[in-house]
């Protein structure tokens, strides 16, 4: 995507946040409604005074001289070694916000120092919550006696979707309250109608505006809920709303992913009994209140193993790979293992959790060829969706077409055609669908990172394969999801340098 359609696309949604017309907006600008209509579909250049303009009819700053990351990649280098995978992003969010259910002290274990992770401390600390780094990887949080919902960071609120997470939590706390509207990966317009409806049926409201969900919370009671989609963030809130209504709470068409067994797994920590974790039918006993003193260590995340399955493929290398938590990989390496790819794994030794599964994996060099099947996420036990993009680079190096479905997402598959600037030959059919031609023989490049973080990724990852030099700009997208990723790639073989503008 052009930096001038990314400009188009932030000051539509700004002036959609303002609650502006486009002829309300015209009229701010001294233009023509035509013209705004031209702006926010990126066909129209801007010049810096108009850019001056646009920033005060929106009181936000477009011109600015800014640092940024990026990073420089020497490619073409196979990796060798053993690295280890790491705790899981998108448990640590869930393990959060469930922290706000506790009067207590809770103390969390392998949380990734990232950027994201970063967003929700500042969210958390901004209404009065004490969270401190106690080690490289744990966190001590402790709760005041009354949360300050009007200093809330509406700031870092908006960088991540996880904050809607915070309704499940709060709704025992509050009768009538507001959240800032999330934002997170730019992947196009996601519903939270999940979240909405089994909340409903539990006596919460939730009314949507451009910057804000407005809440109000009637009389709580348990329920029997079918979600409306098994989306792992809804299910993560309706367990955490569940938790504390006394009762018995069902919840049909769950979703059984890491994520969401990491919540759950830590509930029943704080004494809440959850039936059913892993499956996607989970029944909450609720308890009326929770103050203790916990300890619950979060556990390995399969996305960075199949990130770091991916660095191997794409550079034909030998490495081990630790940690790797297999329930939830089993699907894409035998989806891999019918492509030619070739490894081995240990026996299952248990997490430091005390319950995921993991095993050491090591990969081989390996020629590969097409599917003749499609390749779609699915809830889990299907391809999880946060591992589908990294197929991309995968089939690109494989012999034949391949067909990538990203159903779930209106903008991934549009990011995925970054990697053509790495010489990749692909067929955009439409806004979830790619076809892709291989053997690629992947060329250095320049590119700014999408701001999606799994498209971002695998943009960074193919680079490793191109011989010769690329830079890869602005890389906060992978930041929020990855810590220290250049080190540590750096450390097998890699030769990524940061470079700070």
């Amino acid at each position: 995507m052009s930096l001038q359609t990314n400009i188009a696309s932030f000051i539509k949604e700004l002036r959609e946040q303002k609650g502006l017309t486009q002829a309300d907006f015209a009229e701010l600008l001294e233009t023509s409604q035509s013209a705004v209509a031209r702006m926010e579909k990126g066909e129209q250049n801007f010049s810096t005074e108009m850019l001056t303009k646009i920033s005060h009819a929106l009181n936000r700053k477009f011109l600015a001289i800014k640092s940024s990351v990026d990073f420089k990649i020497e490619g073409g280098h196979q990796l060798s070694g053993t690295i280890q995978t790491n705790t899981s992003k998108n448990g640590a969010m869930g393990l959060l916000c469930a922290s706000l259910l506790n009067k207590g002290k809770t103390t969390l274990h392998g949380i990734p120092r990232i950027e994201e992770v970063n967003r929700i401390l500042e969210v958390l600390e901004s209404i009065g919550v004490v969270a401190k780094w106690i080690a490289q990887n744990s966190l001590e949080i402790i709760p005041p006696k009354e949360l300050d919902l009007a200093s809330i960071n509406a700031v870092s609120a908006r960088k991540t979707r996880t904050i809607l997470m915070f309704i499940g939590p709060l709704i025992h706390l509050f009768k009538n309250f507001s959240i800032p509207n999330s934002q997170g990966c730019k992947l196009g317009k996601r519903s939270i109608s999940a979240h909405l409806y089994a909340l409903e049926n539990m006596g919460v409201k939730i009314k949507t505006t451009n910057t804000t969900y407005d809440i109000k919370v009637g009389e709580l009671k348990p329920s029997e809920i079918v979600m409306y989609e098994a989306g792992d963030t809804a299910c993560e809130n309706i367990l955490l709303a569940a938790a504390k209504i006394p009762g018995k709470t069902t919840i049909k068409f769950a979703s059984a992913n890491y994520m969401v067994q990491e919540v759950a797994n830590f509930l029943t920590k704080l004494g809440v009994k959850v039936e059913g974790i892993g499956s996607t039918t989970m029944t909450v006993y609720g308890v009326e209140d929770i103050d203790q003193n916990v300890e619950y260590t979060n556990s390995e995340d399969p996305t960075e193993t199949m990130m770091l399955l991916t660095a191997a493929i794409v550079t034909n290398s030998t490495i081990t790979i630790t940690r790797c938590p297999i329930d939830f990989l089993e699907l894409e390496l035998l989806k891999l293992e019918k492509m030619g790819f070739k490894y081995s794994k240990t026996k299952i030794y248990i997490s430091n959790n005390g319950l995921t599964k993991l095993v050491d994996i090591t990969t081989k060099p390996s020629k590969l060829k097409a599917l003749p099947d499609k390749i779609y996420s699915q809830p889990y036990p299907g391809i999880n969706m946060d591992n589908l993009p990294f197929f991309v680079p995968i089939v690109a190096l494989a012999e034949g077409t391949s067909l990538i479905h990203d159903w779930s997402y209106e903008n991934r598959a549009i990011y995925f055609m970054e990697l053509t600037r790495l010489g990749t030959t692909m067929i955009l059919a439409d806004p979830h669908r790619v076809y892709i031609e291989g053997p690629t023989v992947f060329q250095q490049a320049q590119v700014v990172c999408p701001p999606a973080l799994r498209p971002a990724t695998i943009i960074l990852i193919a680079m490793l394969g191109a011989s010769g030099t690329s830079v890869l700009r602005n890389v906060y997208s992978i930041n929020r999801g990855y810590e220290q990723i250049a080190e540590r790639l750096n450390s097998i073989g890699a030769k990524i340098s940061v470079i700070e503008e």
